[in-house]
């Protein structure tokens, strides 16, 4: 059996700014089973790309080539920031890679000179963090 500790390091941990038609595929999927994707939005295939791009930093958690959990910030990037749409693939949950994606993103947008750090999150998730 594999233990969290050898599942976190396993596991790699990408920004991306242009995601692959795949890498699109696969943070779609991730929106639907949060049940933050509505069937509209299917009608915009470019809106993966459009979050992406408008978001300050998006991270990409990744296993065996997967996408299994993802979280983005969005800034004004001078100040303030706030984190969003934080999620770990239901299989994987409950083995520290959430707290490690939002600490990466933290780190991040303590790097790029912003302080104040929010979150906006779904009511009833707030045992999640």
């Amino acid at each position: 059996m594999v233990s969290s500790d050898e599942e976190l390091e396993s596991v790699q941990y990408r920004f991306i700014t242009r995601p692959s038609p795949e890498e699109t595929d696969q943070i779609r999927a991730l929106y639907k089973a949060e049940g933050w994707w509505a069937a509209r939005d299917d009608e915009s295939p470019d809106l993966i790309s459009r979050i992406i791009h408008g978001s300050h930093c998006f991270l990409i958690a990744l296993s065996g080539g997967r996408i299994i959990g993802m979280a983005r910030a969005v800034s004004d990037r001078t100040s303030d920031a706030y984190l969003q749409d934080v999620t770990v693939a239901a299989g994987r949950r409950g083995k520290g890679l959430g707290s490690e994606i939002v600490q990466r993103i933290v780190a991040r947008l303590h790097e790029d000179g912003l302080q104040w750090i929010g979150l906006i999150a779904e009511r009833g998730s707030h045992p999640f963090y």
